[in-house]
């Protein structure tokens, strides 16, 4: 197995009028809010936004960690949680591990992290006994509103695995799909991106493009359109596209970006923030359950676009046909 690492992403994500996240919120308006486990949620930031996403009926909030931390952290966010089902925890750790069981038993139906570090939530969701390892490998979504971009862009992954390989970025890709299916994408078209656009063999990204969009080819990863390798500005331009005489029904207009490793990802994600003014969503997929990953940096609209897709892909899972 790949190792994994979160890198946290410190984005200002307030809510722009009409934008991608906003339009995300009103697709998850009508579906039933999802039972959530909220996992050591001690300070104002992370209990204010489980309360939040409740109001706006996202979420339907467990709230596990040490009681007495919990109603401190309420009564200094100035919310009440009175309504909420409240488990005690005695610390991070035992908060990660009870969350994850419930959600394992099926009680709950999503994951949302609060003021603990993020690999204590990972090592818990991955443990053995808790019932939410599923046989894909676990990978990180980010849902990206780019004000230049005319349609939400996920990028994957960014966030966990450090150099995936052939075998875990397939089901990166997977995911990803997932995720974009859940959203209301049909086909979701997914851009490969390396350095070029060329299948180099001293390169391996465009070995392992020309692998995945042959794997697609014989139904190993299903619900998407694949072409790589593709650099990324052959991916979201079709005018670069065009200037090099790329032929395609993915480039210029990529749904998701798959990119090579964790560092092109993370650059990728940022210059995106920063330079772009990007708003960001995310979730990780490839559990049993949608897990939001929401850091103390995470604007409300970040928070409440992330429950948002976390109970989208939670309805695309109630909807599939159960094994009989």
């Amino acid at each position: 197995m790949t190792e994994f690492s979160v890198l946290t992403m410190p984005i200002s994500t307030d809510s722009v009028p009409g934008s991608q996240l906003e339009r995300l919120l009103a697709l998850a308006d009508r579906p039933e809010p999802v039972r959530t486990v909220v996992v050591h949620p001690v300070d104002d930031l992370s209990i204010a936004g489980a309360v939040e996403a409740a109001a706006r009926q996202l979420i339907v909030p467990i709230l596990i960690g040490p009681k007495a931390r919990i109603h401190a952290a309420a009564a200094a966010a100035g919310v009440d949680i009175s309504g909420f089902e409240l488990h005690d925890a005695p610390h991070s750790h035992a908060a990660a591990a009870l969350a994850c069981q419930i959600a394992g038993r099926g009680e709950a139906e999503a994951v949302m992290k609060g003021a603990l570090h993020t690999d204590e939530l990972l090592e818990a969701v991955v443990a053995k006994d808790c019932g939410l390892r599923t046989e894909r490998r676990m990978s990180h979504v980010f849902i990206l509103d780019v004000p230049t971009y005319p349609k939400p862009l996920l990028v994957t992954d960014a966030a966990i695995n450090i150099a995936p390989d052939l075998a875990t970025k397939r089901d990166i890709v997977q995911n990803a799909i997932d995720c974009a299916l859940a959203m209301g994408v049909e086909r979701p078209k997914v851009a490969i991106l390396a350095a070029v656009e060329t299948v180099n063999p001293k390169m391996i990204s465009t070995l392992d493009a020309a692998a995945l969009c042959k794997m697609a080819d014989r139904g190993q990863i299903v619900g998407g359109l694949l072409d790589g390798p593709l650099a990324f500005d052959n991916a979201i331009s079709r005018e670069a596209a065009a200037q090099k005489h790329i032929v395609s029904e993915v480039a210029g207009d990529a749904d998701i970006l798959l990119v090579p490793d964790i560092e092109a990802g993370n650059m990728l994600a940022k210059q995106l923030f920063y330079l772009a003014r990007a708003q960001s969503a995310g979730i990780v997929m490839g559990a049993r359950v949608p897990i939001m990953l929401t850091s103390r940096s995470d604007g409300v609209l970040s928070r409440l676009a992330s429950c948002a897709v976390a109970l989208l892909v939670a309805k695309a899972e109630r909807s599939k046909p159960q094994p009989t």
